[in-house]
């Protein structure tokens, strides 16, 4: 709680913030997605021009569309949570956007299933690895998930209450698709409902990926041996994990943005010029990677003035051109992706 408070604290003091939350996001959605076997990049998610997705293969945009319906999902629910409570509808709503249009729009989007589904053994139940409840049982145990999330009477840390959640409702599996990005998801929705965060900061999926096969054995003991134990120390270590990396990432965007702003500010632009590139970066900071067409778009100004902003930015180290071809030219601000793109490492 002590580390969430902080990166709570911080993520409240950093200045324009939203953009970086972008970010967030959109690295929640490639590495919850992932840990369902799609196989998009974070670089994929980000460059969102008509070339770069004409480009992939069909598997590819079919792994694409699932990874934006998260960032949708997200946005969504986050977005809901100020006018609905954390209850099944508003569940079954976020469901509805995470799968609609894409390879589970025809297992039920945002329906609690009438059919018994199953964990492993293929397209035969009884080699499963997991059968989840009858599904005439559903709505009653989402029902008790959902008031016990809402009685505070139990004096349980809220942290325990949402690492039993997370394991109730992938053991209820109540959705016929999409129940582990949409429980993943819950998590941070639970943290923002109980105002430990007011920020969509934190993001455990990450850590979950990296740790996939213990992630799933610690859900399966608890079912197999009724150890929860070690399912929780597993969750809050990874709670540990996240929001320091969280805290730190922000902390290096901080010392980045200030860097960038001095560049500019030292630069021969003249003070209007410095004014159009420092809020054309800001507006990177949510999509770091960009076409000189999508640039002209932002900042409302012919191609030729938009290119040679990007390359005289090229020319301060701020942004990194990443094509080589000179009449679609893509620009980043790649020291900036590059704090959610690297290899997470593990804290003392």
């Amino acid at each position: 709680m002590r580390y969430l408070g902080e990166l709570n604290a911080y993520s409240q003091l950093v200045p324009d913030i939203d953009y970086f939350i972008r970010m967030h996001i959109a690295k929640e959605a490639t590495t919850s997605s992932k840990i369902e076997g799609t196989k998009t990049n974070l670089i994929d998610v980000i460059q969102d021009d008509e070339q770069s997705i004409a480009e992939l293969g069909e598997e590819q945009r079919d792994d694409l569309e699932e990874v934006q319906n998260y960032i949708k999902a997200v946005n969504f629910a986050v977005h809901k949570l100020h006018k609905l409570p954390l209850a099944t509808r508003l569940i079954c709503d976020t469901h509805e956007v995470l799968l609609s249009g894409v390879r589970g729009f025809a297992r039920a989007p945002g329906q609690i299933r009438k059919t018994q589904n199953w964990i492993g053994g293929g397209g035969d139940i009884t080699t499963a690895a997991y059968t989840p409840p009858s599904p005439d049982t559903v709505n009653d145990l989402l029902s008790d998930l959902e008031k016990y999330w809402h009685n505070d009477s139990t004096n349980t840390p809220n942290l325990i209450k949402i690492a039993l959640c997370h394991y109730q409702f992938e053991t209820i599996h109540p959705f016929l698709d999409g129940n582990g990005r949409t429980g993943r998801l819950l998590i941070s929705l639970q943290l923002i409902d109980k105002k430990i965060l007011l920020k969509p900061a934190l993001y455990i999926s990450d850590y979950l990926e990296r740790h996939r096969a213990a992630y799933y054995d610690a859900l399966d003991r608890v079912r197999l041996t009724g150890d929860y134990t070690q399912w929780i120390r597993f969750f809050l270590s990874g709670v540990v994990e996240t929001a320091k990396d969280a805290k730190e990432t922000l902390q290096a965007i901080v010392a980045l943005k200030e860097a960038y702003t001095n560049l500019v500010h030292a630069s021969s632009l003249s003070r209007p010029r410095q004014e159009k590139a420092l809020s054309l970066i800001t507006t990177m900071y949510g999509q770091p990677i960009m076409t000189i067409r999508q640039l002209q778009e932002e900042l409302s100004s012919s191609w030729q003035t938009a290119a040679d902003l990007a390359i005289y930015l090229k020319e301060l180290g701020i942004l990194s051109e990443i094509t080589g071809d000179a009449k679609n030219r893509k620009f980043a601000l790649a020291e900036y992706f590059d704090l959610f793109n690297k290899p997470r490492r593990s804290h003392e």
